[in-house]
Parts: C-alpha cells; structure tokens; sequence
C-alpha cells in the first residue's frame, strides 16, 4: 500500500503540488479565523442555584434553605457532586452534572427539583433562582469608573441604568456585577413623637410605603364607540410629592406621611467598597458565557463603551485596563507562537549545518507548516480552539515533523548520488532511484512514526478536567505527526525527484560536507571505545536512572504551574 501511494505521488506530482497549495490555503484561512484561548473550556456543567434569604443567620440559612435545596436535586439524573455555601442572608447550591450533558438539559432538570422545594422555604425568604450561566474561567474584563464632580450616587446610578445594560447586550455577556459606589435610595425616616402624636404605628406607615408611587388602572369610559383607558398616575421622583402621600385621618383631618417622617434621597448600607489608584470608584466585574471567545467578547464590549464615553458628563472616565484577561490570553498564546517560531528558526541551522544544501533544507522544511495546517483544519473539525495546549503539542512535535523527511530525503539524496557516479550506460532513472530509496526504508519509517503515536494515545482515555485539558495536546501532536508521514510520503519524493536529481548539483554535491565527515569520524571513535568498555556504560547508565528516580520522588505536585504572563 505505501508503494502504491509513493508510486501515485511520483506519476501525479501536479496533482500533489496543488493538494498541498490548497492545504496551505484553507489552513491558513482557518488558523485566522478560529478561537484562541489560554486553555480549552474547562466548564463543568453546573447550574448554580441561589435564594435570597434577608435577615437570616448563616446557621439557619443551612439548616432552612440550603440543606432542603440539597437534598431535593441529591440523586437527580446524571448530578455527580452538589456544593453549597449559606452565610447571612444568602444560600448557594452547586449542583454539577456529569461531563458531556447537556446544560439546558441540566437546567431543566434543576428547575423540576425546585419545584417541590419552593413550598417548604421558610416565610420570607425568596424563591430559589438559577443563576446565569458563566465560564469557569471566572471574570473576564474589569471596568473601573471614576468621575472629579459626579457624586458616587450618581456614578452608580449610571453604572445601574447604563453601563449595566449595554454590557449585557453584548453578545457572549453573561453576567455583570456592580460593586462600590452609593446604591440610590429613597428614604422614609419616621419621627417617633410625631407618629405618636397622630396615632400612626409602624406598621401602618409601612404598608402606605409599599404601595407608594404606583401608578393604578382604572378600567375604560366608552363614549360614542370610542373607548378611553384610565389611569391613575402617582408614580414621581419627587420627595415632596412622595411624602404628600395619604395614610390615614384623624377627626377629619388627613395625615401624610410627610407628618410624620421625613422622605429624603440616600444611600443604601454598603456591603463593600471599590476604589481605584487609592481613590473612590464604581468596578464593574464582567462574566462569560461558556464557550464565548473571550477575544471577541471583550472587543466588542471595548467597542460599545467606547461609544457609550461619548454621552457620558466629560468628567467621567471609564478604565478598561484594570483587569483585562484578553491580555494575558494574547501574552500566553503569543509566547507559545514564539517559542514556535524560535524551534523552528533552530531546525533549520541544525538542517542546513547537517544536510549542507540548501534544498534539501527546503524540502524537509515544508514539513513543518504543512503538518501543523492540517492539525489546525482537523482541531477546527472536531471543534477545539487554539490555546496554549494545542499550541503545546504542536511546539512538543516540531521536532519530530522533519523527521520522516529528513530521512526520506537523505537517503534519496545518498542513492542519487551514488547513481550518479555510475557510468552513463548503467545508471538507473531518477524515478526508480527515489522510488527505491523511499521503498527500502519506508517500514522504518512507519514502525518509528507509530510508535510514537501510539506512546500518546493514553491521553485520549483521561477523563474529566484532566482529559478536558490534555485531550487537545494530544490531538495536535497525533495529528500533526500524522499528517508529516503523509507529506514524507507524497510530496517529498516529488520535490526530491524535481530539485535533487538535476547532473550539475548532483556533481557539486557528489562528497559528503565537512561536517558531516567530522561527526562521522568523531562517532567512529565514541562507538569503539563503548564497546570495549561495556561496564562502564551500563553501570553509569544504572546510576543516573536511579539518581533520577530519587529525584523525581522528591519533586513537588500541581495540576498546573504558576502563570506569570506580565498580564
């Protein structure tokens, strides 16, 4: 079969040439467009299940919401582990599925648990909600505002009913959190003496506050077949008008609430403050959805406040550079892409020091950009992003993408050569001298390509996080790997029958460069001397695997190394 398909490349070169003119193509276009990330999704399917529980101590918020929350989607179809956290006033519920299910699926699921559970919450506690879907990757994109005259009340107000709302209009958003700044109020702070003196108790002034600025329906006047809707309007923001509000008579007369309290605009309690470079701010945390491109989600945020400056009071200022983790994805991808391109720089001068042409060079050269196109093509088939483990498997097998060519293309070299110096009526065809080069040596080549291969298949049976993270590594180097053999086996016979075979290079080539001849010599030496000294080989080579071992055994462990992007 792989004389077939050597045979097919040699008789069908125009073919071949534009397979991989058209490989080059659609990769390139692919690898421009695809996804980059720092790692490939790691989010769990998880709902998250909050319930707002005002007033409660975080022992009571366990034992009343959170445990009867627990134990009804406990045992639910395909819940692997459920999570909770309750402090004062609020209960969390993680419930996570098993990888791989749908998370509408899982929601739908949560949703019919709660159910059952919404009756028994304790009187004055919310319902359970679910909480909006986000990555793991946590927040995104921190936005700090700060303004010279604008009061925090006001700057958070615009936080609220401006900023908020374009954010989460932004596709790929899914949640965004306001944190610092004066949360508006207004205020009805009651006068005890005065509530005395008119007979008006707490109560009565709280269920007037409840209603307070409510506009009321009042059914429809139908006159000569028209029909007229009639509304009570009472809603304002005026304090005057809020305090004229009725809440009961005595002897007659009406008493307001202005009688007996004062209505005034104020901040709610803080339960936290945000500042920025040591001075007052308003910091706005921004989520994403799972499976959103962090790149584009924050590029299009980046462009929607850019437009948003503009109607905003000059002194405002909004600062995106405070966190902005589109920055320290580019950073990492970027020194993975350097790294590339340095191995590659230092496969060539080993290349060109070792082979001594330059065309040989190129040839075992096209190698590289060919295979890790098709990686990319075949990453962008199964869906994967570029991150900085598909990155990491194609930087792991650059080395090793040459290989199969440098091989092929040696031997060819070495057999046209030794073709060349026969007499003119003996020597063979340059298309039976490369076709028996690559011939004679293509099961070494297979055995020592499969083999590697296969030492990476394990990783494809890793489950989990740990699969979810190496899973792309390995589809890369496998891939990649592959898709070298294949270009050893097509296009490098072609470009060694087109550029190798001609009699003038040929005969300027005809004796092996100086270096080659030096190592040659140099080995020579080495070989000898470790076979007449066969002891020292083996129990020095003894020593060192078990030093190694002693050292491995006392290396520390993590899931992940420390990141220090600069970011």
């Amino acid at each position: 079969m792989m004389n077939s398909i050597i045979r097919f490349s040699l008789n069908n070169k125009y073919l071949i040439l534009l397979g991989s003119v058209l490989l080059v193509v659609f990769g390139m276009r692919t690898a421009s467009n695809m996804d980059v990330d720092v790692f490939p999704d790691l989010t769990a399917p998880t709902v998250v299940v909050m319930t707002d529980a005002h007033g409660m101590a975080s022992e009571e918020v366990e034992r009343l919401v959170t445990f009867p929350i627990e134990t009804s989607v406990n045992g639910a179809t395909d819940v692997r582990r459920v999570r909770s956290a309750s402090m004062q006033g609020f209960s969390f519920v993680w419930v996570e599925f098993d990888w791989g299910t749908d998370i509408f699926k899982a929601r739908q699921i949560v949703s019919e648990k709660l159910i059952s559970v919404s009756s028994r919450m304790p009187l004055g506690v919310g319902q359970p909600a679910l909480a909006p879907q986000s990555s793991v990757m946590g927040e995104i994109f921190f936005i700090g505002m700060q303004a010279d005259s604008t009061s925090m009340m006001d700057l958070r107000t615009m936080a609220e009913w401006n900023v908020k709302p374009l954010i989460l209009a932004t596709g790929g958003v899914s949640q965004v959190t306001i944190i610092g700044g004066d949360y508006k109020q207004y205020q009805v702070l009651a006068n005890p003496q005065k509530m005395k003196y008119y007979r008006v108790s707490m109560t009565e002034l709280a269920e007037v506050c409840k209603g307070i600025s409510q506009n009321s329906t009042g059914g429809v006047v139908r006159q000569y077949g028209n029909e007229y809707v009639v509304r009570g309007i009472a809603r304002s923001s005026d304090t005057e008008v809020l305090g004229n509000s009725y809440i009961k008579s005595n002897n007659d007369k009406p008493v307001r609430i202005n009688d007996v309290a004062e209505v005034v605009i104020g901040s709610a309690p803080k339960m936290g403050y945000a500042s920025g470079n040591a001075k007052p701010a308003i910091i706005i945390s921004i989520s994403k959805q799972p499976n959103a491109n962090t790149l584009a989600v924050t590029q299009r945020i980046e462009e929607n406040l850019a437009v948003l400056q503009k109607t905003l009071p000059k002194d405002v200022k909004l600062d995106t550079k405070i966190f902005r983790q589109a920055d320290f994805i580019e950073t990492s991808v970027s020194n993975v892409q350097g790294a590339l391109i340095e191995g590659g720089i230092f496969v060539v001068i080993i290349l060109f020091l070792f082979l001594g042409s330059f065309r040989t060079t190129i040839i075992s050269l096209l190698a590289i950009p060919l295979s890790l196109l098709g990686a990319i093509l075949v990453m962008k088939l199964f869906g994967l992003n570029i991150n900085t483990m598909s990155l990491g498997g194609m930087a792991i097998a650059i080395g090793l993408l040459v290989d199969d060519a440098i091989i092929y293309v040696e031997n060819v070299h070495k057999r046209l050569r030794q073709n060349h110096a026969k007499d003119e009526n003996v020597r063979e065809s340059s298309f039976t001298v490369v076709f028996d080069a690559l011939k004679e040596i293509q099961a070494s080549i297979l055995n020592a390509t499969f083999i590697i291969i296969v030492a990476f298949l394990p990783l494809f049976f890793l489950s989990g996080m740990e699969g979810r993270m190496l899973i792309p590594l390995g589809i890369a180097f496998v891939v990649s790997l592959f898709v070298s053999l294949v270009v050893a086996m097509t296009l490098t016979p072609i470009l060694s029958k087109m550029l190798l075979s001609n009699d003038k290079y040929l005969e300027k080539n005809k004796k092996e460069k100086w270096l080659v001849r030096k190592l040659t010599a140099n080995y020579e030496q080495s070989l000898t001397w470790s076979l007449r000294h066969k002891k020292v080989i083996i129990f020095s080579t003894l020593g060192m695997f078990v030093i190694s071992l002693f050292a491995f055994s006392t290396f520390g462990r993590s899931f992940l190394p420390e990141f220090n992007e600069g970011a």
